[in-house]
């Protein structure tokens, strides 16, 4: 499956979301849709931004799929953690992470899913935390790359933010001139891909993707031509591992 991301969609489906916080008061996020793939349990990689109220507390909750989160505006924290654009979070399926903290200008961050998945489930429910290995991994804030550095580039480079594991569970920063193709480096372990452009312009598979645009290619799909347009590119590899076998 290949699949794309796009801000036309995520403006078409931006809405108010009442959310339960950590007081038991209910306060209005705001949800979009930029990726949205149907709700097979197998396979329907979705991506959507939460635009998080200033100074709101979401509980500590977990999840029953593996997801990664980029948090791209405002600040605040999660758990002990700072915020601040772009922090890259991940927590796999059935791990608690959280309170998540929003500071005085509010938090946007995109959750990144290869399955889809709607709600959470707060700590506090224990009766409904299956046992099996938990997984987290946090990097940031890491730097978005400038257009006019982008414009200028000489060459192409990579940054590993969390390197590669055993488990298919890494994040690349890359960084592409114009013109010139992006190859993600992926070996058979790596499982699912979700591609997501910080800064420039990624034509891939008759698409023109800008900032905050994504493509997804699962594991048993081959990679298409992706070539940096113009601008420069600069994206986020997201290599996304099965579920662990406790989970399934």
């Amino acid at each position: 499956m290949i699949a794309f991301g796009t801000r036309a969609r995520a403006e078409a489906t931006r809405r108010a979301v009442p959310v339960q916080l950590e007081d038991g008061i209910s306060r209005l996020f705001h949800k979009s849709e930029w990726m949205d793939t149907g709700q097979d349990p197998e396979l329907s990689p979705s991506i959507f931004l939460v635009e998080q109220p200033a100074h709101s507390v979401a509980p500590a909750h977990f999840h029953r799929q593996n997801q990664f989160q980029l948090f791209i505006e405002g600040d605040g924290q999660i758990g002990r953690r700072p915020l601040q654009p772009l922090t890259v979070h991940y927590a796999g399926a059935y791990t608690g992470y959280g309170p998540l903290v929003a500071g005085p200008d509010g938090l946007k961050y995109f959750t990144i899913r290869p399955v889809f998945e709607t709600g959470l489930t707060p700590v506090s429910e224990r009766e409904k935390m299956v046992r099996g290995p938990k997984r987290h991994e946090h990097a940031g804030p890491v730097r978005i790359a400038d257009p006019s550095q982008l414009r200028t580039l000489r060459g192409q480079a990579q940054d590993d933010v969390i390197p590669l594991g055993a488990d298919g569970l890494g994040v690349t920063l890359a960084e592409v001139p114009a013109g010139e193709a992006l190859v993600p480096d992926r070996p058979p372990h790596a499982g699912n891909l979700f591609i997501v452009v910080l800064a420039g312009q990624l034509n891939a598979a008759s698409q023109s993707l800008g900032q905050w645009e994504s493509m997804f290619i699962s594991a048993d799909e081959a990679v298409p031509d992706m070539v940096a347009a113009a601008s420069g590119l600069q994206v986020a590899l997201l290599y996304t591992p099965e579920k662990a076998a406790a989970y399934l």
